[in-house]
C-alpha cells in the first residue's frame, strides 16, 4: 500500500492523472505498489514476468540489451523522477526485442502492474497517448545510443561518458570499474582499459583501485568537440 508521500509522487509523476475518472484514480491508487531493489538487482528481463511501468522515486536504473555474443549494450539510464516504459513491453505490442532493466544503485520505485496499465490504456485515450509518447522518447534515446556506437570514435565516447558520470555524482571521482564501463558502453573491458591508460598518460585522468578521477575536464571536453 502506498504511503501519503508515495501517493503524492504518483500524482505528480503522471501527466494524465487529472484525465482519469474517479474510479480509475481509486483503482490506480489501490493497485500501485512501492518496491525496493538493491544495487545490481535485475528488475526486468526476458525471463521474468513483465514488470509494468516503473516510476523512479529514488535511485538510478540502467536499461540495456544483450547481443548474441553475450555483450551488454546500455540503451539509456534513468534518474529519479523518470518513468520506465520499456519494462512494460508486454503492453506495448510494437516492442519486439528483449529489454533488461537493472538497478544501478539501491532504488525505490512505484510500480504500476502491466494488467492495470493495459486496462487503463484501453479505457482512457490519455493514458494510451502518454504510453506511446514516452515510448517514442525512449526510442529516440536508443537511436542516439546506436548513433554514438556506430559513428563516434571510442575516445570521444569515453570522454563524454566520464564527464557525464562526474556530473551525475557531483564529484571528479567516479567510483566504478573498467568492466562496468565496458558494459555501459557496449564495448570490451580491454578496449576501455587501453583507452583509460592512454587518458592517464596524457594527464586527463588518474586511475586507482577505487575508481577514476578526472584531472583535466577542460581537455577531456575538447576531445568531444
Amino acid at each position: 500500500m502506498l504511503q501519503p508521500e508515495d501517493f503524492d509522487f504518483l500524482q505528480k509523476s503522471l501527466p494524465f492523472w487529472d484525465r482519469l475518472s474517479a474510479f480509475q484514480k481509486e483503482l490506480l491508487s489501490r493497485e500501485a505498489r512501492i518496491n525496493r531493489f538493491a544495487q545490481g538487482q535485475t528488475i526486468h528481463s526476458s525471463e521474468n514476468e513483465c514488470a509494468g511501468v516503473l516510476l523512479i522515486k529514488n535511485g538510478f536504473l540502467r536499461t540495456y540489451i544483450i547481443s548474441d555474443e553475450g555483450r551488454e549494450i546500455t540503451l539509456y539510464r534513468l534518474d529519479p523522477g523518470d518513468i520506465c516504459i520499456l519494462s512494460a513491453s508486454c503492453v506495448l505490442q510494437s516492442i519486439c526485442f528483449d529489454v533488461f532493466v537493472d538497478a544501478e544503485t539501491d532504488c525505490e520505485i512505484i510500480r504500476i502492474g502491466s494488467p492495470l496499465f493495459s486496462r487503463l490504456s484501453s479505457e482512457n485515450v490519455y493514458v494510451e497517448l502518454f504510453s506511446y509518447q514516452l515510448a517514442a522518447e525512449r526510442f529516440s534515446d536508443v537511436m542516439w545510443t546506436l548513433q554514438q556506437i556506430l559513428f563516434i570514435s571510442f575516445d570521444k565516447r569515453l570522454a563524454s561518458y566520464l564527464l557525464e558520470e562526474a556530473a551525475r555524482s557531483g564529484s571528479p571521482l567516479i567510483r566504478t570499474t573498467h568492466e562496468r564501463i565496458a558494459r555501459n558502453m557496449g564495448s570490451a573491458r580491454e578496449v576501455v582499459s587501453r583507452m583509460l591508460n592512454y587518458f592517464s598518460k596524457e594527464g586527463l585522468v588518474s586511475l586507482s583501485r577505487g575508481g577514476i578521477t578526472i584531472k583535466d575536464p577542460k581537455r577531456l571536453r575538447s576531445l568531444i568537440s
